[in-house]
């Protein structure tokens, strides 16, 4: 299982950038290769919605339930598909601003990849969710 966490401090309202990173329908506007996100069903805890995402030159497909939930303030997406993982994000109060926190743990098809391709899926979704981070901040501080 691999793990990628970050941070980054966004001048705007917690409950804002909460509530834009929330909403599964702008993941394609700030995640890169996040192709589509479709069948929402509900909020919150036992939400539920289907996405394709595109990595390594091919197109994956899955569903995602929402397993944790505190409005304003944090979730946790159990992710089933082609790659397993959990995501989690969180915001909260800091000196400089709010702080925007994001960690996936996942796994990702080792006999599909191998070693390598594994290694270098991992990196490329780390530096994902890193400009993720950053198109957050520049559409809440816009």
């Amino acid at each position: 299982m691999a793990t990628w966490k970050n941070s980054i401090v966004i001048e705007a309202a917690a409950d804002k950038v909460f509530a834009y990173v929330d909403e599964p329908m702008n993941y394609p506007t700030w995640l890169p290769n996040m192709v589509e996100v479709r069948n929402v069903i509900g909020t919150g805890i036992g939400q539920q919605y289907e996405w394709t995402f595109k990595m390594g030159g091919l197109l994956h497909r899955g569903q995602t339930v929402i397993v944790e939930y505190v409005p304003n303030k944090s979730a946790s997406h159990q992710i089933i598909g082609n790659i397993h993982a959990l995501w989690e994000y969180d915001v909260g109060p800091q000196e400089e601003g709010m702080v925007l926190t994001i960690g996936v743990d996942y796994s990702v098809p080792i006999p599909v990849l191998g070693r390598l391709a594994e290694h270098i899926v991992v990196r490329e979704l780390g530096r994902q969710f890193d400009v993720g981070l950053e198109n957050v901040k520049d559409v809440m501080e816009a």
